[in-house]
């Protein structure tokens, strides 16, 4: 079997070492540089990478993806695709193997987008980079994403075990992101993924009203059916709501969210910090309660990294200390401690608590 990786780069010289040597199981690996200024090009031929220099006028990622998808030859049975600030856990081609199937054409496997300071896992969910190489092509000027073109049906398989890292660089600016989502929305009006990416990229550049106005045109669409995103989109226009000062607003939209999607623990989540912000201890008991009924977390995009953390325990241990419920309180406590041992604000909370137990 012929596995090949296909990347695009541009200015990586910090990440391009550790990138192919974390690519390096692979047989093959191609890189369509876009314009590098830095040593990214040197760095990369100088270990084994087949690299290919070429600009993108106007810049589009799904073009740069395909220019990069067309160095793969055409014998590669498996493609690849990663970015060179992400980094393959050792072992991950085994995994690969093992998980494919003569009638396969695309791959999921585990994708850590970020990671905290302590070191520990961010937001985690399941990608899908990997596919055969006839039949797929990149779409979308941003958040681009792999279309089947090829006959018949996509059959997926899942890679258990196969883990990617992202490991960002910080200072990376996303500013081309908001043109190149309007453009994609101009491009494809119809298409409810990128109105949802363009509703949640106005909420992260501030603009409250443009997130709300677009956000409900992406729940409006007849298309925009899948119920993970669809809360999503309730639960980022609360935040807009909440940042404008609309208080109600915010909480009828998070309880929409909770209905949209129950088997979701993010819109539990959000109603109960929205209700810690206003100290009503009662209703974050009752909605972190809620939260923590629900034991898988989704393989998705659309995860929060703080429903799954000690967060839900910490709210929790808070609200039922204010209402008086110390014994249950300590046990939040201990269960918040458990996944974050070395939070010290966690250690006094607990410590005052076991005080009050008899």
């Amino acid at each position: 079997m012929k596995i090949a990786v296909y990347a695009i780069a541009k200015n990586e010289s910090k990440f391009a070492a550790r990138w192919a040597k974390s690519m390096a199981e692979a047989d093959e690996i191609y890189v369509l540089d876009t314009g590098s200024e830095d040593d990214t090009v040197n760095i990369l031929r100088d270990h084994g990478v087949f690299v290919t220099e070429r600009t993108v006028t106007p810049w589009r990622f799904d073009t740069a993806r395909n220019l990069s998808l067309d160095l793969v030859p055409q014998d590669a049975d498996i493609c690849v695709c990663t970015d060179l600030d992400e980094v393959f856990v050792p072992g991950w081609r085994s995994k690969l193997e093992a998980a494919w199937q003569p009638d396969a054409t695309r791959a999921s496997y585990r994708y850590t987008w970020n990671f905290e300071a302590d070191g520990s896992e961010g937001r985690v969910f399941w990608l899908d980079k990997i596919h055969i190489r006839q039949g797929y092509r990149w779409t979308h000027p941003v958040h681009e994403v792999l279309a089947w073109q090829g006959p018949g049906e996509e059959k997926r398989v899942t890679a258990e075990g196969m883990q990617l890292n992202h490991r960002a660089d910080p200072e990376k600016s996303r500013a081309q992101y908001l043109p190149l989502l309007e453009l994609s929305v101009r491009e494809n009006p119809e298409d409810d993924r990128n109105m949802h990416y363009l509703g949640r990229e106005y909420l992260f550049r501030g603009r409250w009203d443009d997130c709300i106005a677009t956000l409900k045109r992406h729940l409006a669409m007849p298309s925009a059916r899948w119920q993970d995103e669809r809360c999503a989109s309730m639960r980022y226009i609360a935040r807009a709501c909440a940042a404008k000062g609309d208080l109600a607003a915010a909480e009828s939209w998070l309880f929409r969210a909770c209905g949209e999607a129950p088997h979701l623990r993010e819109p539990f989540m959000e109603l109960a910090w929205l209700l810690y912000e206003q100290k009503d201890w009662e209703g974050v008991a009752y909605w972190t309660g809620r939260a923590l009924k629900i034991k898988e977390r989704a393989r998705t995009y659309i995860t929060e990294n703080t429903a799954w953390g000690s967060q839900p325990w910490d709210l929790r241990s808070l609200s039922l200390y204010y209402t008086g419920q110390y014994e249950k309180a300590k046990a939040a406590a201990e269960e918040a401690l458990k996944i974050s041992p070395d939070n010290e604000r966690l250690k006094e909370n607990l410590q005052k608590i076991r005080a009050l137990c008899p």
